[in-house]
């Protein structure tokens, strides 16, 4: 079985995000979507919600597991014994970006650039256009209460 991981902080996770994970179902036959824990980022819903809405998300989609992780996103690949890590690009700088991280990380587990739909390129987790970026079963989460 080819199992990838698809790291991120998903504060919330966006049709952007979405759209990666689809394109990468294409090739793959099992996505872990790892939430970092990074202490040093101020989110805005907390990690027990953004898990649930990920999972609320994929409830009828098997191949898709969520997970949080507080290690180096490389140890966490070994950890649910991912061969390839997916990462979404919108910009050029993101890519930059993402080749910069990919040649610092161990050669164990191949990269997997994918760039989202071009009308998804401006979705970004901070935005505060929250209804608008994110897949409408997550935007009645984003409704409620932070906590």
């Amino acid at each position: 079985m080819r199992r990838a991981i698809f790291p991120g902080t998903f504060d919330p996770f966006t049709i952007g995000h979405s759209s990666v994970v689809s394109r990468a179902l294409t090739f793959i036959d099992e996505i872990v979507i790892g939430i970092g824990i990074n202490e040093n980022k101020n989110t805005y819903f907390p990690l027990e919600k953004r898990e649930q809405m990920i999972r609320d998300y994929y409830r009828n989609e098997p191949r898709i597991i969520v997970q949080s992780y507080d290690c180096l996103t490389i140890d966490f690949a070994r950890q649910v014994d991912a061969s390839l890590i997916i990462r979404g690009i919108r910009t050029v700088k993101d890519f930059e970006y993402e080749e910069t991280i990919a040649d610092t990380r161990c050669s164990d587990c191949k990269h997997a650039k994918q760039c989202t739909k071009q009308d998804h390129g401006s979705c970004s987790s901070p935005s505060r256009n929250l209804p608008a970026s994110v897949p409408p079963p997550c935007a009645n989460c984003c409704n409620t209460a932070r906590t």
